[in-house]
C-alpha cells in the first residue's frame, strides 16, 4: 500500500514541478554563497596588502567588513531560500499531499465496494 502512494507521489506533475524548481534554486544559491565565501578567501590568500589596508585614520582593515559582508550574505542567503520555501515550495508540497491523499480515499472507496460485492 505505501508503494502506491510512493508511485502516486512520483507521478504527480506537482511532485515533479517541486523536485526540479527546488533543487535548480538551491543549486544556484549554493553558487552565489560558494562564490563569496572562496572569494574572501582567494582574496585573504593571494591580496594581502588589499586585505590589510587599513580604513581611514583608524585599526581597521578591509577584511574585518568584507569578512561581515559575506556573514550577512549568508544569512540573507537562507531568509530568501527560506520565503520561498514557505510560499511557493511549501503550497506545491499540500498539493501533492492532497492528490495522494484523494487518490488514497479513491482506492479505499473501491475496495470498500469491492468488498461489499463480495459479501452480497
Amino acid at each position: 500500500m505505501e508503494q502506491d502512494v510512493l508511485q502516486r507521489v512520483k507521478n504527480d506533475p506537482n511532485y515533479h514541478k517541486l523536485v526540479k524548481t527546488r533543487s535548480r534554486y538551491g543549486w544556484k544559491l549554493t553558487w552565489a554563497v560558494m562564490i563569496a565565501y572562496y572569494g574572501f578567501t582567494a582574496l585573504n590568500a593571494f591580496d594581502k596588502p588589499f586585505m590589510a589596508a587599513k580604513i581611514g585614520d583608524g585599526v581597521m582593515s578591509r577584511g574585518v567588513p568584507l569578512g561581515l559582508a559575506v556573514i550577512l550574505f549568508t544569512v540573507a542567503v537562507t531568509a530568501i531560500y527560506v520565503r520561498r520555501a514557505n510560499r511557493e515550495f511549501d503550497a506545491l508540497t499540500e498539493a501533492i499531499h492532497a492528490n495522494a491523499a484523494l487518490a488514497q480515499s479513491s482506492q479505499d472507496a473501491a475496495a470498500a465496494a469491492r468488498a461489499e460485492e463480495v459479501r452480497a
